[in-house]
């Protein structure tokens, strides 16, 4: 069968930030949903590349925004990549099968790219069957479908199921398209029913499905950063003496050159807006690690820390862990704020984020991940892994910066962070906390 007999064509939109996956923009942040779209098209351009080397398919990209060249220099490999055109849904991809039975295509299937559990398999299973039926579709578990194959000849008897009777946002797209194809006499098979992503609780199942298809690495490491070019490389540098983990930066509008800095370090790197809540979910949507570990910028861990984020997590009804606190330098009261913070840990099990907070990534997105608020985001992530599970403490410590406690004084900056914490359990609303507590340390 000549290679031009048999056509792929994937369905997708250039990762501009505030313009993909917008429902996913309250959890990600608009570059965090961009992000994400990029990982997903990869994801979908791997199996079809897979695929490709397995039958000698033709591979093509329909795109939305950006442009041909943006689209090259971003998926490489054997695609011709062409716009989707104007219209909705039905009569772009209409038009995209048209223009590949004009071409001399005699099979054609049409995928999206937010599939998470998509593969090669599954895609020549759909071509194996356009052999011995009219259309094939891959059934998405909100009603719609991930994947649509015809034949020249099924085309060419009119396409009434892609006609504008169809509500493409609706549950009842699938269910409207087969009985609108079993009215027109053609024959359809159903592939494996799989999941999209286009809400935030769509996500944990969405990074089980994309971690599963690679091999990742035991840990990720998220390290939100906003003007840390002074303490960023010296955690970086700390962080790189262990092999085989994933460290993702999250800088959030540096003006100085902690994005230098970074890309320095060779870790990766994701632009995005503060607050450090949506940072920190941006970068775990796109961290491939079994565990995840947020990291401050001006913290230090402990040189075994992946062998004891490890085994801490290994004990029995443990559903996160944390390091003991530690502070640099000899101010007054930062003993005593030591001594309490980790007594705090092990007794109430609440630390915060500066203890370097670390979970399982399925876990992390069972729970919704950080809530999309300004101040509080440790603290409120805190309180629903303990209805999870105990939260353990780390032998070693996690060594941080005292520059917060050293400018108004230690006991000063422990109290304001006291009445901050009271204050939010009575109430008041993370907004108002955080401009407040601005105020206290900046005034």
């Amino acid at each position: 069968m000549r290679a031009a007999a048999e056509r792929l064509i994937l369905f997708t939109r250039y990762p501009e930030p505030g313009a993909t996956k917008t429902r996913l923009i309250p959890v990600l942040g608009p570059e965090g949903a961009a992000e994400f779209q990029r990982r997903l098209t990869e994801h979908a351009a791997r199996a079809a590349i897979e695929a490709r080397s397995r039958r000698g398919l033709a591979l093509e990209i329909r795109y939305e925004g950006g442009s041909q060249a943006l689209m090259e220099r971003w998926i490489q490999g054997p695609f011709a990549f062409r716009p989707q055109g104007c219209g909705d849904l039905g009569v772009r991809m209409q038009t995209s099968l048209a223009a590949a039975f004009a071409e001399g295509v005699e099979r054609a299937v049409l995928i999206g790219s937010d599939i998470p559990g998509l593969n090669a398999d599954t895609l020549l299973q759909a071509f194996d069957r356009l052999a011995q039926q009219d259309l094939a579709f891959g059934p998405a578990a909100d009603g719609g479908y991930y994947l649509i194959g015809m034949t020249a000849a099924c085309f060419r008897r009119g396409t009434p199921y892609l006609g504008p009777g169809i509500d493409w946002g609706s549950a009842a797209v699938l269910a409207k398209t087969l009985g609108i194809a079993h009215e027109a006499r053609l024959t359809c098979t159903l592939l494996p029913t799989l999941a999209d992503v286009d809400r935030p609780q769509d996500l944990p199942a969405a990074m089980q499905a994309l971690c599963a298809a690679k091999d990742p690495p035991s840990l990720s490491v998220v390290i939100p950063a906003l003007n840390e070019v002074n303490q960023l490389p010296i955690t970086l540098a700390t962080l790189n003496r262990t092999p085989g983990i994933e460290i993702i930066v999250v800088d959030g509008g540096s003006t100085d050159e902690t994005l230098v800095a970074a890309r320095a370090a060779g870790v990766r790197v994701l632009a995005a807006h503060p607050p450090r809540s949506i940072q920190m979910n941006a970068g775990a949507a796109l961290a491939e690690g079994d565990i995840l570990l947020f990291l401050h910028a001006d913290t230090r861990l402990p040189g075994d820390f992946e062998q004891q984020v490890g085994q801490t997590l290994s004990a029995p009804r443990v559903s996160a862990g944390a390091f003991h606190l530690a502070i640099d330098g000899s101010l007054i009261g930062l003993r005593t704020i030591e001594r309490v913070a980790n007594w705090r840990s092990r007794l109430l099990q609440m630390p915060y984020g500066d203890q370097a907070l670390f979970m399982r990534r399925d876990l992390f997105w069972e729970l919704g991940g950080f809530p999309p608020i300004p101040i509080m985001e440790d603290f409120d992530l805190v309180r629903r892994l303990k209805r999870r599970g105990r939260i353990a403490l780390a032998p070693g410590r996690a060594q941080t910066s005292n520059r917060r406690w050293r400018r108004l004084g230690a006991i000063k900056t422990w109290l304001i962070n006291q009445a901050i914490i009271a204050a939010y359990y009575a109430g008041v609303p993370p907004h108002r906390l955080a401009v407040w507590y601005r105020e206290k340390n900046l005034g």
